[in-house]
């Protein structure tokens, strides 16, 4: 019987998710570089991705999410008093997209920050989300992980440009007796950041020079070989920490980077593979909007239960990675 190590007061009440209409297939991104359907598949595990139309932007993905968490759940949002939104494209630096959703939704008076975390965002924002209702200061607080990395993706750069989708998630949090957030873990080499980046005012990382064209750059190499040695030890680290094993999980949704990490990760660690949830397949690396994604197919597909334990863990850009340990409370 799983045992409940982290003090908590934070119960999820609702979730939305949304994708723009396009789709682009590996089919079609065969006659825009070189690559193949094949070749894309089986390094990635992707098979298309959605694209944000042009007159679309990161607030749109944001307030369709949240207009799904309404229509599924019937919730009320005048009363929240945070607003977390993670995103590495929004429309503006500021006014924040979380300024954007709160506008957008009639929220009278609250909080909004939006949270840059790359690829582990959603899961920083939980966290954070977390802190905030334990702090007894806030009661509801709605996240939400969002992205058009589409607009952002050099799209003559094949390494790149076969990843990247848009869509967005949103979780209401709120203060209930029993929590649903367990254990949590974060970890960050911020050394190696220049390795995965999207740049903005200076020309250089820790003097290490970069692409200034605001596009998208990865060295795939040494990302994956961070990610498959990391996550693993994060992995373990909280596993340890709080006296839990594999067993205690019922479904683990990594950041939908990569099946081939995703693969490793579970190889090392003894999280089954079929126990994963990803969103890679069908939407592509969403970077802050994956793992909701994952978890919204997963519930379209009646895979995740009321009292299901789910391990988040995101992890990318920065380079940072962040986990939460949680109990599914819808």
């Amino acid at each position: 019987m799983l045992q409940h190590p982290l003090q908590s007061h934070a119960a999820i009440t609702a979730f939305g998710a949304y994708v723009p209409e396009r789709i682009l297939t590996n089919r079609d991104l065969e006659q825009m570089v070189d690559t193949t359907d094949e070749w894309i598949f089986q390094r990635t595990g992707i098979k298309e991705r959605r694209i944000a139309a042009d007159d679309q932007f990161c607030s749109d993905m944001c307030f369709g999410a949240v207009r799904d968490l309404q229509l599924r759940y019937g919730v009320v949002l005048e009363d929240v008093d945070y607003v977390l939104v993670a995103t590495t494209t929004p429309d503006t630096f500021f006014p924040s997209m979380a300024a954007r959703v709160q506008a957008e939704f009639g929220i009278v008076s609250c909080g909004a920050a939006d949270v840059q975390a790359a690829c582990a965002g959603f899961v920083s924002a939980l966290q954070l989300a977390n802190g905030l209702l334990l702090s007894g200061a806030y009661h509801k607080i709605l996240v939400v992980g969002a992205e058009t990395l589409t607009k952002a993706t050099d799209y003559t750069d094949r390494s790149t440009c076969i990843l990247f989708g848009d869509g967005a998630g949103a979780m209401l949090v709120e203060r209930r007796e029993e929590g649903a957030f367990l254990a949590s873990h974060n970890g960050t080499k911020g050394g190696d950041g220049h390795h995965l980046y999207r740049s903005s005012l200076a020309p250089s990382i820790d003097g290490v020079p970069i692409q200034t064209n605001g596009m998208i750059v990865q060295n795939g190499r040494e990302v994956y070989r961070w990610a498959v040695t990391t996550v693993p030890k994060g992995i373990q680290a909280l596993m340890e920490r709080n006296g839990l094993a594999p067993s205690d999980i019922d479904w683990f949704v990594p950041h939908s980077a990569n099946m081939r990490i995703v693969e490793s990760v579970c190889e090392r660690t003894g999280i089954p593979l079929e126990r994963t949830l990803t969103s890679m397949r069908e939407y592509g690396n969403t970077s802050a909007a994956s793992i909701p994604l994952a978890i919204d197919l997963a519930l379209k597909e009646d895979r995740i239960k009321t009292g299901d334990t789910l391990l988040l863990y995101g992890f990318g850009g920065g380079l940072t990675e962040s986990a939460l340990l949680l109990r599914w409370t819808l």
